[in-house]
């Protein structure tokens, strides 16, 4: 099994930034790919940037330019890098890591932006 912690999540003013991050533990030879996705209050979860084992990413249109995900392969830790937050950002963000067959989440992390 994999397990996911993230941190850094907290309260920002629009236009501020924030860096999450997510430490995979457990059987992580069998990752394919990692990433985040979000969840606001009475919205469904919605991806918002993945990065495969490759390095190869993908964003969401309404972050591309704004963040950047990327890896750490010596702590096994994935990033999250957000610039120029909007209020429409607030939301759980939850660190997601995928094997062949299986999607694990962490807890998530609290991100709010005020206006």
């Amino acid at each position: 099994q994999v397990q996911l912690v993230e941190s850094g999540g907290g309260l920002v003013q629009a236009g501020g930034s924030l860096r999450l991050s997510c430490a995979a533990s457990g059987n992580i030879f069998s990752l394919r790919a990692m990433g985040w996705y979000r969840q606001a209050p009475g919205k469904p979860r919605e991806l918002v940037a993945t990065i495969t084992s490759g390095g190869s990413t993908n964003y969401a249109d309404s972050v591309k330019s704004r963040f950047t995900i990327s890896r750490d392969n010596a702590k096994n830790t994935v990033s999250l890098q957000m610039n120029s937050l909007k209020p429409e950002d607030t939301a759980v963000y939850l660190c997601n890591a995928q094997t062949q067959f299986v999607y694990y989440w962490g807890q998530g992390t609290q991100v709010t932006v005020s206006s």
